[in-house]
């Protein structure tokens, strides 16, 4: 079955919000034999533009690469490509892949609804914190999108703990004279331990009047698997990944 999205048809998954490993397989061929003239085998041989990276000149959605590959752009000389549906799908998680042809490739739609989603449904800001605005909770995201690929991006909205870096692990410290605090840490040294406490409260905290420190191993953020739609997750993903930074 194929879906109309936008002028682009895209084959329908049996994996919502990802690519099959058959897609890209197909796209690997078809940039080989289409694509590698110009952009080169690791997709970088273009000045500012690195495909494998996710790094573009004009695009940033699943649907803008499709436009950009179908119509081309006659300004820098790129031509457009008529290809199938299932061949322009390809080239497409071929490039969300990373182009490894064993990773999980993830749809990546709409940033602005994804922003929407990011502030709304998805509750993100009341634990992160994105340009100044939001919870200190969680990790700054202000450049996320330039420290994670989509997949990675998807991958810790879906399993959170699965992909969670050791400096964000969640820990929980009881003190000697028996109270607990609960928060994310921030640093060690040898005296003392600095952590963000469940409150956005920075503290710095002795060692020495600590009776124990969990390092927990489970992620305190929530899994959005089956609380955003197929969509829903793309243009999420795709907001995350348009952060950059300075």
């Amino acid at each position: 079955m194929v879906v109309a999205t936008a002028g682009v048809q895209l084959v329908a998954q049996d994996h919502p919000g990802q690519y099959t490993q058959a897609d890209i397989d197909a796209g690997t061929r078809v940039y080989n034999s289409q694509c590698a003239q110009c952009h080169g085998p690791n997709g970088d041989q273009i000045s500012g533009i690195d495909l494998r990276q996710g790094q573009f000149r004009r695009s940033s959605s699943d649907e803008d690469l499709s436009r950009v590959i179908r119509e081309g752009i006659a300004a820098v000389g790129m031509p457009p490509f008529a290809l199938q549906p299932a061949e322009l799908t390809g080239v497409i998680a071929f490039i969300r892949a990373g182009f490894d042809r064993t990773a999980i490739a993830a749809r990546v739609g709409n940033p602005v609804p994804g922003r929407a989603l990011f502030a709304g449904k998805g509750e993100c800001a009341t634990c992160h914190r994105v340009n100044g605005t939001g919870s200190r909770v969680a990790p700054d995201l202000s450049d996320i999108g330039a420290a994670r690929t989509a997949s990675a991006l998807q991958q810790a909205l879906l399993d959170p703990s699965s992909v969670m870096m050791p400096i964000n692990r969640p820990v929980r410290i009881v003190m000697k004279d028996g109270k607990t605090i609960v928060g994310r840490r921030l640093n060690e040294d040898t005296y003392t331990v600095q952590i963000i406490d469940d409150h956005q409260q920075l503290l710095s905290i002795a060692k020495a009047d600590i009776g124990r420190l969990v390092v927990e191993t489970r992620s305190t953020m929530p899994s959005y698997a089956g609380k955003l739609t197929p969509e829903e997750l793309s243009d999420l993903v795709a907001y995350l990944l348009s952060l950059k930074g300075a």
